[in-house]
């Protein structure tokens, strides 16, 4: 068993290229199952963002592994293999396990150190689960991974000096519209508002400089997730005087909309049906999307057929989806600015290099990534000698059967208090005799090179230990003989 992770992100591929490989939460599930499906992968599960989608997989051998998976992902969305194997990276057992860990702690986000992914992997792990793709060696390592990267957040600072998504978008959107008249931002009424509450990032976005120009603007978000309850409180707190939220589900909008309410004054917040959304361009400033459509929300058409009522306001859209919300079309009207994950890639590589007052947070994450990822292998090293151990025990207990049932042959007459001594004293010898050989052999297959040993192990016993016999002697629990 290895594990292997497969994917595209907004390292290797442009983002036109990852809308076209987004799958739904339907379609991933359907994926997932055909790719466990085939005799080359064990388990699975997909980390899909907005910049990112990664297949992490547990398989038995690596060029199969590879092939079922890449195959499969282009036939559900239509990318040709020659295209996807062109930005497509592969990263095997330790260098796979070191991948996941470096993206649970941001060091490979679009904005280094944000810390939405975390929710992500969690969701990764959970459809997985549900879908029922998920097994043992994937759980395990999804769970470590949530662990480093909490570890990360909580023993570095890099949250704080960096910015979320959202953070940055609107820094980006905000260069479009003048700043308005100066005004205080509202505050927050320290309410206990679930939707307000649960975005782990909105603490980080509370550090940030605001961005003057939000103040007083009128907002209308689009979609009401995660994504979608961040932004709505990152704009109310930064000053704006009103947000509309629209979604598919009306009662999430307005559950939304009311948390607005609570948390902020005297912010005005509403919901309109998602149908109606279009109606509400004639009144806003800046529309953030981030819907997890399939298609179009906002189409050009639409998006015109508004603007004869707004003067000459400018409009501004932060579309934060994958694949796009907005038309990209819109950005050819008059007074109309589009800004999308391919402007805030843009916009993230130009401040790759300001790493000023973060150097020391980035390479304390990495040394936290690296011990975890020693950590995880020594773990894993001593898991898989477990089996082998077991072949070794069981094998044990059967020579001894063997010789019991002998001496039950030749010594038929022997009275039952003395062949129970006799049966005692031949298992208490055999187990003294295997004990310090397999707490050695499991302490050194947990480090450098420990696989050796286990394979030595099963050379001189001639041992199999994937037979029914072994397996079902193993507690997956503890990795131990029952």
């Amino acid at each position: 068993m290895s594990v292997l992770a497969v994917g595209l992100s907004h390292r290797s591929s442009p983002v036109a290229l990852l809308e076209r490989v987004a799958l739904s939460g339907e379609s991933r599930l359907k994926v997932m199952s055909e790719m466990v499906g085939t005799s080359a992968v064990n388990e699975v599960m997909i980390v899909a963002t907005c910049n990112r989608m990664e297949v992490y997989a547990d398989v038995d051998k690596f060029h199969p592994g590879v092939t079922a998976i890449s195959e499969l992902l282009s036939w559900h969305t239509g990318v040709s293999m020659g295209e996807l194997t062109e930005h497509l990276y592969v990263h095997y057992e330790e260098r796979a396990v070191q991948h996941l860990f470096s993206v649970a702690c941001g060091l490979d986000s679009m904005v280094v150190g944000e810390g939405q992914i975390l929710g992500q992997v969690r969701t990764a792990l959970k459809e997985a689960q549900q879908g029922g793709t998920l097994g043992r060696v994937l759980n395990d390592l999804g769970q470590r991974a949530l662990r480093v990267g909490k570890r990360a957040h909580t023993e570095t600072h890099l949250d704080h000096a960096g910015a979320d998504m959202v953070s940055l978008g609107l820094t980006v959107a905000m260069r479009h519209l003048p700043v308005a008249a100066a005004g205080a931002a509202p505050a927050a009424t320290g309410g206990r508002c679930p939707v307000h509450a649960a975005s782990t990032a909105d603490a980080v976005a509370a550090a940030l400089p605001q961005p003057q120009a939000l103040t007083g603007r009128r907002v209308l978000v689009l979609g009401a997730g995660s994504m979608s309850a961040l932004s709505a409180n990152t704009v109310a707190r930064q000053g704006a005087s009103s947000v509309v939220v629209a979604n598919r589900t009306f009662e999430r909008a307005a559950r939304l909309a009311e948390c607005l309410t609570e948390a902020y004054e005297p912010i005005a917040s509403r919901a309109v049906p998602f149908e109606d959304a279009a109606a509400q361009l004639a009144d806003v400033d800046l529309v953030i999307s981030c819907t997890g459509a399939q298609g179009l929300v906002l189409t050009r058409d639409e998006v015109e057929a508004t603007l004869a009522g707004r003067g000459a306001r400018p409009l501004v859209f932060l579309d934060l989806a994958l694949p796009r919300d907005v038309d990209e079309a819109v950005r050819e009207l008059p007074g109309v600015e589009l800004v999308d994950i391919e402007d805030l890639r843009r916009a993230a590589a130009e401040g790759a290099d300001d790493t000023s007052g973060r150097s020391d947070d980035l390479s304390l994450v990495r040394d936290i990534v690296e011990e975890e990822v020693a950590e995880y292998q020594s773990v894993r090293r001593a898991e898989l000698v477990a089996p082998t151990v077991v072949a070794l025990r069981s094998k044990a207990r059967l020579v001894v059967d063997t010789e019991l049932a002998r001496l039950q042959g030749r010594l038929p007459d022997l009275d039952d208090k003395a062949r129970g001594e006799i049966t005692h004293a031949m298992r208490r010898v055999v187990d003294k005799l295997l004990h310090q050989p397999t707490v050695r052999v499991k302490q050194l297959a947990a480090g450098p090179n420990g696989d050796s040993y286990e394979a030595a192990l099963r050379e001189l016993f001639d041992l199999d230990p994937a037979t029914p016999d072994a397996v079902t002697r193993i507690d997956p629990a503890v990795g131990e003989e029952k």
